[in-house]
């Protein structure tokens, strides 16, 4: 019998400074797959929250951080090997000093600019939200 793939309802702010987005580096997990690659911020939408409302938490949570969440880029499902993730990614603008926020829940960050982010080893779902910017 076939195992049932979790469907994983999660948000990525795209952060830009000038001409440079923000790159923020996973720790490790217990999928290799995504385990300490690069991701656009972001993270679980919980129960009944809005996407604004599961950004604006998690980025406080994972950052301590306020941003400002702009219009949606993009919404598309993601299938890895253990789950599927339905990634949504919204323009967002920090709510207070651009480099006030914390690596609590990170390895590293780095501001790139758009020919610079191929460079990093992305998880799969968020090199795809990178063909879409």
């Amino acid at each position: 019998m076939k195992k049932k793939i979790e469907t994983r309802r999660v948000v990525a702010a795209v952060i830009q400074r000038g001409d440079k987005f923000l790159c923020m580096k996973r720790t490790r997990s217990r999928y290799p797959y995504i385990s300490e690659r690069w991701e656009f911020p972001g993270g679980k939408v919980d129960g009944d929250e809005s996407d604004h409302e599961a950004l604006i938490r998690e980025i406080k949570e994972e950052m301590d951080w306020d941003i400002y969440v702009g219009r949606k880029i993009t919404e598309f499902d993601y299938d890895y090997p253990d789950f599927t993730t339905h990634l949504a990614a919204y323009y967002c603008r920090p709510g207070d000093d651009e480099d006030s926020f914390k690596l609590l829940d990170h390895l590293d960050y780095k501001w790139l600019k758009r020919e610079e982010l191929e460079t990093l080893n992305w998880t799969d779902a968020d090199r795809k939200l990178l063909e879409m910017l």
